[in-house]
């Protein structure tokens, strides 16, 4: 198996064949401690997933694992302070994975970490909190769900607004008809990005880090932006933009709401990286049409201020980062939880919070994955659905205003769209009229398959690309 070490293979394969023919509560130790090993200390992992599980009673972190040393020695000085502990520190995961005595992994590496590491854990007979997005790409993610099947494992994804008691309920209240049918759902982040840098020469990598672990499956490469860390989630390389870094949440909330549990039909997507000039390369500006059956979902990224010089950033009907679903009847706010009548008026209100990794700590307890509210499988459907709009985009050429606008013509709701898009870019004075926004292609998605048809090019996308040996299994 590729990517994996004979000595590493046979090892887990012993634990895996224990692990799946015991029940989940003997495996873990229903009623006894869970003993977690955290991999990635960066801001998610120091600052969520440590305190997130020492907060419930009989968990505890018990080692970490990051390419990073001098993040990962900051994060076990944490554990000490706040919880008056020790834990042991591993630079490579996989002799963390290979303690039988860990029966929990918390996964907060990077995007492009994320299948690889998950995988590993499963076979090791680990149960997996995997952040978002899923995955880097939509094979990968599928791989994913077939190794936590195939090895028993039970494996959430953190995408946690599906533990918001709030957005469960007003999603109860859309489908019992209260507004009507659901035309169509607006998603949107308009979240500030400032510029990644952009070096002359080579980011000098520091001695505490293994960057040949740091890069793992990814293309190891001379960085010339300004930070090695988080802004790696802005390259193609290593993320996946924030049309999938964050959209996933969104992407994830609509989906939920319409009952789809395939991708869209079809998808296109436009936008551009404008201003920064800088080193990284996924879109900062970007629009998407999901063509689901059940209704469309648009989606909108907006990077920059709402105008040169503004200090705001831009917002849909209000808000800034959140999910519109438009019925017959009216519309709901799905992160506000209000709902309006057709006539603008306030008609219902939904509350109530959730704790994504309570959820996933009782789901291990009772060896349940059907108790997850994030289960693997659905954080793979909705990280592929971004990465289909994703790989649109990259897939698109600069284009006139009027090949856009010929382009989208015969969608109502992505003109509208459209329009919004050129106005905000008119308010930092981006002429559009010089073939400046990248236009993607419409792509037919074979839905079955989870891939396109008849395009090759886009089907690459989807199997992605990885390195020796750190090479996901096919699962």
């Amino acid at each position: 198996m590729k990517g994996i070490t004979r000595r590493y293979f046979v090892k887990s394969a012993f634990v895996v064949g224990v692990a799946a023919a015991l029940p989940y509560s003997r495996v873990q130790g229903a009623n006894d401690q869970i003993r977690v090993g955290l991999v990635g200390c960066g801001g998610r992992g120091k600052g969520a997933h440590i305190p997130s599980f020492e907060r419930q009673k009989g968990v505890t972190v018990v080692a970490l694992s990051d390419a990073d040393r001098q993040r990962m020695a900051e994060a076990a000085k944490v554990i000490e302070s706040r919880y008056g502990h020790t834990v042991e520190q591993y630079v490579d995961m996989r002799k963390m994975f290979d303690r039988k005595d860990i029966d929990v992994i918390a996964n907060a590496t990077q995007n492009y970490w994320h299948g690889l590491s998950t995988i590993w854990a499963c076979q090791a007979g680990k149960h997996v909190y995997v952040e978002k997005p899923l995955s880097h790409y939509i094979w990968e993610g599928r791989q994913m769900v077939n190794a936590a099947r195939k090895y028993n494992r039970i494996v959430q994804c953190g995408t946690q607004r599906r533990s918001q008691s709030s957005i469960a309920k007003a999603i109860r209240w859309i489908r019992k008809g209260n507004l009507g049918r659901i035309r169509y759902i607006t998603a949107f982040a308009n979240k500030p990005r400032s510029s990644c840098g952009k070096r002359d020469t080579p980011l000098p990598i520091p001695d505490t880090i293994d960057y040949d672990l740091w890069c793992g499956p990814a293309k190891k490469v001379p960085i010339y932006r300004d930070r090695l860390q988080y802004d790696c989630s802005f390259d193609w390389n290593t993320g996946d933009g924030e049309s999938c870094n964050q959209s996933v949440h969104e992407v994830d909330v609509a989906r939920w709401c319409l009952g789809e549990k395939m991708l869209a039909r079809r998808v296109m997507s436009i936008g551009g990286r404008f201003l920064f000039n800088d080193a990284c390369n996924v879109p900062n500006t970007q629009i998407i049409y999901y063509d689901f059956p059940t209704a469309p979902l648009l989606y909108e990224v907006h990077n920059l201020p709402e105008a040169k010089g503004s200090g705001e950033m831009p917002a849909f009907r209000g808000e800034r980062v959140g999910v519109v679903v438009d019925c017959e009847g009216g519309s709901v706010s799905l992160y506000r939880g209000v709902a309006w009548d057709s006539e603008g008026k306030q008609v219902k209100s939904f509350s109530g919070g959730g704790d994504h990794f309570v959820n996933f700590i009782e789901a291990v307890r009772n060896g349940r994955r059907e108790d997850l509210n994030a289960d693997v499988l659905e954080g793979h459907i909705s990280t592929a659905v971004c990465h289909t709009g994703n790989i649109s985009y990259r897939l698109g050429a600069k284009a006139s205003r009027k090949e856009m606008r010929t382009r989208v013509q015969d969608t109502p709701l992505f003109s509208d769209m459209f329009q919004r898009l050129l106005e905000h870019l008119a308010a930092h004075d981006i002429d559009v009229g010089t073939r400046t926004v990248t236009l993607g292609p419409w792509l037919e998605i074979d839905r079955e398959n989870e891939c396109f048809k008849d395009n090759e090019q886009a089907n690459r996308l989807v199997r992605g690309f990885y390195r020796e040996p750190y090479v996901v299994p096919d699962c």
